[in-house]
């Protein structure tokens, strides 16, 4: 009888686990092999004629140069910039360091094209606030950030929150042995830092690099709208140009390109993680506060230092735009004459695709974090499971979202496109052009954002709880909702809030899925700016920034009930 107990308990795990794997592949697995067919066949066989083709076209290899040089030399900066924050907050005895922590990953929240648009109209000819105080460029001079030194720049600024993250999370992470036998004997701090800390740090370093890297390979926001006004086109903007362009061939056009994309994404992947296992260090002890180096009578001059950064960082593109939403004319200086909150009327409660882009991104968000909520939890509990053959098949299909996640969002888009672009057998119903598409993507693409918490969470749970409810005569469904939901929900709530902030800003997956009436806030603000109502896309980049900073604050009424670390900014 316990035999045909522990059969019926293993038969629900079976297929709830292989449910999961099957909508995994489906999701994130199966479109990307589509797209690699597609890429690498022609009239059905595999060939690489297509492939080189566009590698000997002069247009796709001056925009993967000018992809791999904007994206190698923005990674490079963002590492040093990153690294450099990380260690004055992680390791020195700086002054209101949570709030500081919080305005320096606020950047990587905020969605980049709204941190181009920003920045254009903070620095332009016709910026209001420039223009206020008398500094602004004369009309009709180049815009300085129309360059690839202006792109690499933003692309920076952009992504070095990332490596804060990444390489503050390793300071804390270190035990203290090290720091306090260097100092016992007589190390300095500049040979503290040169001798353990950077050495130490060399596989975080080097991960944060690569993933600064992919993501700036695969950035729309900033690349489209500084790259396409200085000329330097790389391949995303390529990808979306293309496809604009219509005609019998753009498909397997730019499914070719998006398989250029994704190997170049895909093999930094690979080497960063070879030479991370070349690098590794065992590290021996319990993980304990880091070593506050005082500063003594510099701290005033680094803190200082930190403020202003924090200030020119945030402070100087946001009062821009906020300018530049207030004026009645793109140009004008802001002044009572010109000051006006028409703007905010037009985008909030005027224009309808302005009300149907907040409508369908809020909708299709929301919906997006709650399924990879509800998955999260359910693959979290099998990726912590004792039996090594159901932590395998999960691995498996934890794997495949990592890699959807990791791959370029613009690729993503094409990938669907493709697998969705014909109506579904059986059902014979088409969701290309529609807002399911884009719903679709947003839980392939952000499944990994939502997982990670909820696998930290199981990781921390006593086994022991199952025992106690199979012990009791609870099955799987019930265990699952009674014990592991209930004890993990705040993990996945946190990677729920994490999954809506990224969907709901973002422009690069939806850019080439949106349809009319399918209108996302991104691409709404994207197609304002393009279209050159730069004062429409001001506001309503306003009230979207406002919005991000509203969900980063309430996520911190979760910090005292989630595992630490779960929200970034928090410890």
């Amino acid at each position: 009888m316990a035999q045909a107990f522990h059969h019926k308990v293993w038969n629900g795990e079976r297929l709830s686990l292989a449910i999961l794997v099957v909508c995994a592949t489906l999701l994130c697995g199966l479109p990307l092999l589509l797209l690699f067919k597609i890429g690498l066949t022609h009239e059905g066989a595999f060939a690489l004629g297509p492939l080189t083709d566009a590698l000997t076209s002069r247009s796709v290899l001056r925009a993967l140069w000018q992809s791999m040089e904007s994206s190698f030399l923005s990674a490079l900066a963002a590492t040093v910039l990153g690294t450099v924050l990380a260690l004055i907050i992680g390791l020195t005895d700086v002054r209101t360091k949570g709030l500081l922590v919080f305005l320096i990953l606020l950047p990587m929240m905020i969605p980049p094209h709204v941190t181009a648009i920003a920045w254009i109209q903070a620095l332009g000819p016709a910026s209001p606030l420039l223009a206020w105080i008398g500094l602004a460029p004369e009309l009709g001079s180049t815009h300085p950030l129309y360059s690839r030194e202006g792109l690499v720049l933003l692309l920076t600024l952009q992504h070095s929150p990332l490596v804060f993250l990444l390489v503050r999370a390793a300071l804390r992470s270190f035990p203290r042995e090290f720091s306090d036998a260097a100092r016992i004997s007589g190390a300095g701090t500049f040979r503290l830092l040169t001798r353990i800390t950077l050495p130490l740090l060399g596989p975080v370093l080097l991960a944060s690099f690569a993933l600064a890297f992919v993501a700036a390979l695969g950035n729309f926001g900033i690349n489209a709208l500084i790259g396409i006004p200085a000329r330097y086109t790389t391949l995303p903007v390529l990808i979306w140009r293309r496809l604009a362009s219509f005609g019998p061939d753009v498909l397997p056009n730019v499914a070719v390109i998006s398989v250029i994309l994704a190997a170049v994404a895909l093999v930094a992947l690979l080497i960063q993680s070879f030479l991370q296992r070349r690098m590794r260090s065992s590290l021996i002890g319990l993980p304990q506060d880091p070593l506050a180096i005082s500063l003594k009578r510099k701290r005033i001059w680094v803190e200082l230092t930190l403020w202003t950064f924090v200030a020119l960082v945030l402070l100087l593109p946001a009062v821009s735009l906020l300018a530049t939403s207030l004026v009645t004319t793109y140009g004008l200086p802001l002044s009572a004459g010109t000051l006006t909150l028409e703007n905010f009327f037009e985008v909030l409660w005027r224009q309808s695709v302005t009300l149907r882009a907040f409508a369908n991104s809020t909708l299709v968000a929301a919906v997006a974090a709650t399924l990879i909520a509800a998955m999260s939890i359910l693959l979290g509990y099998f990726l912590s499971h004792r039996h090594k053959r159901a932590r395998g098949v999960s691995i498996f299909a934890a794997s495949q979202a990592e890699i959807a996640f990791a791959v370029p969002g613009l690729v993503m888009s094409i990938a669907f496109i493709l697998a969705l672009i014909r109506p579904l057998p059986v059902l014979n119903v088409s969701l290309y052009g529609t807002l399911w598409i884009i719903l679709i993507a947003y839980i392939s693409v952000f499944l990994a954002v939502g997982l990670k918490p909820v696998a930290a969470a199981f990781l921390q749970l006593d086994r022991s709880l199952e025992d106690a409810a199979k012990v009791s005569g609870a099955g799987f469904a019930r265990r699952v909702l009674k014990v592991f939901a209930p004890l993990t929900a705040p993990s996945a709530a946190s990677g729920a809030i994490l999954v809506f902030l990224t969907a709901y800003n973002e422009v690069t997956v939806s850019a080439l899925l949106w349809s009319t009436g399918n209108e996302t806030i991104g691409t709404t603000i994207f197609n304002y700016e393009d279209g050159g109502y730069t004062t429409l896309a001001a506001a309503m980049s306003v009230v979207v920034v406002l919005a991000t900073i509203f969900v980063m604050l309430a996520m911190n009424s979760l910090a005292n009930r989630v595992p630490a670390g779960t929200i970034p900014w928090k410890d």
